[in-house]
């Protein structure tokens, strides 16, 4: 049975929604097949800074960022296609020309198709912590995946990763580590229109009732 969020109502993606079919097929290397993400928005928003949230589940996040901060331009990718039919169809409804949400993979997006240096932030929240040993090679944050971040990241760009799973905090400061000199370690900073809250998703509210710890860091591109 297939995930549906939306209670009887039709979604409509609108101009937010983006898919496979808004990129080109992937080439024989990661350098061929570059795209040039920011033509999903008008002309006139082309040169604005990007910021990229993997894992933007049901948008809340984004949309909230989205109207707070209106001269930044926003990616979402989400895989589940009801999540992010559900976000986009919030985008559409609040009339946020700035937010686009992709449903694709985001660790091929990153490798594959983002250019040099696109995004300004990079935030990840709350991810899979694929918590059993035999599924630690799932894990996003991987060292190779931080690599890529590095060249997608702008100079002095940042990634900021929230999670509730003691052992994938652990695992992300054996990346980074990994990493060596790639990203300065920097405390991380509660959103500001979260009010109150640390980035105000819907996983951190629900967590938060549960009572579950939160561990965050934020990295600055070296």
């Amino acid at each position: 049975m297939s995930l549906s969020l939306s209670h009887g109502k039709t979604l409509d993606p609108g101009e937010a929604g983006r898919c496979d079919d808004d990129l080109p097929p992937l080439q024989d290397t990661p350098a061929a097949s570059r795209f040039d993400l920011r033509t999903w928005w008008p002309p006139q928003r082309r040169d604005l800074p990007l910021e990229l949230e993997i894992g933007s589940g049901k948008g809340t996040f984004l949309v909230q960022e989205a109207a707070r901060r209106p001269d930044i331009n926003f990616l979402g990718i989400e895989y589940a296609r009801a999540y992010w039919l559900y976000a986009a169809d919030r985008a559409r409804r609040h009339h946020l020309s700035s937010l686009r949400l992709l449903h694709y993979d985001a660790k091929v997006l990153v490798t594959w198709y983002a250019p040099d240096q696109v995004f300004s932030q990079v935030h990840i929240y709350f991810p899979d912590p694929w918590p059993k040993s035999r599924h630690h090679k799932r894990r996003l944050i991987q060292v190779d995946f931080l690599s890529e971040l590095h060249r997608v990241l702008a100079p002095q760009g940042r990634v900021h990763v929230v999670t509730d799973h003691d052992g994938y905090f652990q695992w992300i400061e054996q990346q980074v580590a990994l990493a060596g000199e790639s990203f300065l370690r920097q405390p991380f900073e509660p959103t500001p229109g979260a009010e109150g809250e640390m980035v105000g998703t819907n996983f951190e509210r629900k967590y938060r009732r549960e009572g579950r710890p939160f561990h965050a860091l934020s990295l600055r591109r070296r």
